[in-house]
């Protein structure tokens, strides 16, 4: 009985080293299908996205834990890879119990660094 094999187009994974800069462009490239209108559609969402939790989590609410994980995962999506990393740092703490204030500040320091480089693109054109 022979048999049947299909070619499956497998999308890669993150790099284990993401590319230097605070947004892996390849990586995004990769997710948004090389569209880039698409691209700037979640650049812009980002942008505001992180810009709206980081300001919320300074206040550390009782839902802080989910808003870093949000910011986590948004992070990860785009290539955002040092936000990704400063928003577990900073769930962790919470979750741990942990004084947040140095995690918070490494988060608010990266999404600084993401926003600027976002704004760079979108003002390319």
């Amino acid at each position: 009985m022979p048999l049947h094999l299909e070619r499956i187009e497998w999308m890669p994974s993150p790099p284990l080293v993401p590319g230097d800069g605070p947004i892996d462009f390849e990586h995004l490239d990769r997710m948004t299908f090389s569209d880039a209108g698409l691209e700037r559609e979640v650049l812009t969402m980002f942008s505001a996205q992180s810009a709206r939790l980081v300001h919320r989590l300074t206040a550390m609410p009782a839902d802080a834990g989910a808003l870093a994980h949000t910011l986590k995962g948004s992070a990860r999506a785009i290539g955002a890879f040092a936000v990704a990393d400063a928003a577990a740092r900073l769930e962790a703490a919470i979750a741990g119990g942990s004084n947040a204030s140095a995690p918070l500040a490494e988060l608010d320091e990266a999404v600084a660094q993401a926003r600027a480089a976002i704004e760079a693109v979108l003002h390319r054109s």
